[in-house]
């Protein structure tokens, strides 16, 4: 079953039903229509006389299309109303018809339509009042009879649609508002995807391009050393198989993060400060001749920001392996400022003379330095060489990084103040 699943309770019979007839609104229509139109048919045929049917078919049939053409419903309705009044009608059965178009008017125009109408059938009532007023009874009584017959039933009719008006439009408003947040919401977990795809591509590219270039040197370096000495040989497929298993065993770290619901124990954290031995050591051990240093008071870093500054250091000493040529050297100064973190990576190497692949190294170390609003300056030196520098504020960390100690490297990789 998918995550988040939830299954919707069915319709009872009575829920079905009604949704049945939303979805049929004419066929409703029709069978009131019906229901106002065979009573008059069966009272014409008892007396032989069928002068009310033509006016009832008359109101029945607009019935039928008031959710379609309310506004050409109720003229027709009203037509017909005075029609009878003009005739001298009295007794119609069918003429709650003009109720129901006159609500309909109003639960599906605007305001200003709907009162208009009304106006309409008040004075059609007035009219009708007038014409039809008794004689034998006073004139003050049957306007407060037909006041109460024609205008207030006509009154109520309207505010009826008038509200159902009001909310159908409030409801609209908010399933307008809850699909505008749905896309919202989509639009959300799409860049949130994308940024992840994001973050997975760097870090795939710094394990992999690391990994693989010491990899890549310590089998030429195999290969050269293969008759002539065997031992020389022998520690490069050492070095090969170590570099390897320490790939795998990142990747590993990487899939486990990603494949963890909870993040929680047991996922083991993300290389830091504290792991630059390793990757100096193992640099070392590539053939590239690498001195470090510390300046200044090592203090707590976040552990995003410990982790940015671990893969900018190693992408820069991957990039000078790859390019500086067999007889380059790196200096690695990592200085602790009162609030910046200063990183500069310093060769006396050829430079990079080719694009480096898609150029994703450079631009997974842009994008790390911009997290934290920081500054990366990349390029060759005038005496020769390439020197990338990289500042990271600690004051612009983001909230969702967590603290965590400033370890660095065993002392033989760790030379304070001075280069080693």
């Amino acid at each position: 079953m998918t995550p988040g699943w939830r299954a919707r309770p069915y319709p009872g019979p009575v829920a079905a039903f009604y949704l049945w007839l939303r979805r049929h609104p004419r066929l409703v229509d029709g069978v009131l229509a019906a229901a106002f139109v065979i009573p008059v048919l069966a009272a014409s045929a008892a007396r032989s006389g069928y002068g009310l049917v033509p006016l009832a078919l008359a109101l029945a049939i607009p019935l039928v299309f008031r959710r379609d053409h309310p506004l050409a419903a109720f003229a027709a309705g009203i037509t017909v109303g005075g029609i009878q009044v003009l005739l001298d009608i009295r007794v119609n059965p069918v003429d709650v018809v003009i109720l129901i178009l006159l609500y309909t008017l109003a639960a599906y125009c605007r305001r200003r339509v709907s009162v208009a109408g009304l106006a309409v059938c008040l004075a059609g009532s007035a009219v009708a009042v007038a014409r039809w007023a008794p004689s034998g009874l006073s004139l003050t009584h049957w306007l407060m009879v037909g006041s109460i017959m024609f205008a207030g039933t006509s009154l109520i009719a309207w505010v009826l649609g008038d509200s159902m008006r009001y909310r159908r439009r409030y409801y609209a408003a908010l399933e307008d508002r809850a699909a505008r947040l749905e896309r919202e919401r989509d639009a959300q977990a799409q860049m949130a995807a994308a940024a992840e795809r994001a973050r997975i591509a760097r870090e795939l590219h710094d394990v992999i391009a690391h990994n693989v270039s010491v990899m890549v040197v310590q089998a030429d370096g195999a290969s050269y050393a293969l008759d002539s000495s065997p031992e020389r040989t022998r520690q490069a497929l050492g070095a090969i198989a170590s570099t390897g298993r320490q790939a795998l065993a990142e990747m590993r770290r990487m899939l486990g993060v990603l494949r963890s619901d909870d993040g929680g124990p047991g996922v083991v954290p993300q290389p830091g400060i504290g792991q630059l031995g390793e990757l100096l050591d193992q640099t070392r051990a590539s053939g590239l001749d690498v001195s470090f240093t510390v300046q200044g008071v090592p203090g707590a870093l976040p552990s995003g920001l410990a982790l940015a500054a671990y893969r900018i250091i190693q992408e820069s000493l991957t990039n000078t392996r790859k390019h500086g040529g067999p007889r380059a050297s790196a200096t690695v100064l990592l200085r602790y400022c009162e609030d910046v973190l200063l990183l500069q990576i310093t060769d006396d190497g050829q430079g990079a003379t080719v694009a480096d692949g898609a150029g994703h190294g450079l631009t997974g170390m842009r994008e790390r330095v911009a997290l934290y609003n920081g500054t990366l300056c990349t390029g060759p030196l005038p005496g020769g060489g390439y020197q990338v520098t990289a500042t990271l504020p600690l004051s612009s960390v983001p909230p969702a990084s967590q603290a965590g100690p400033a370890a660095h490297p065993q002392p033989a990789a760790h030379v304070p103040e001075s280069a080693a």
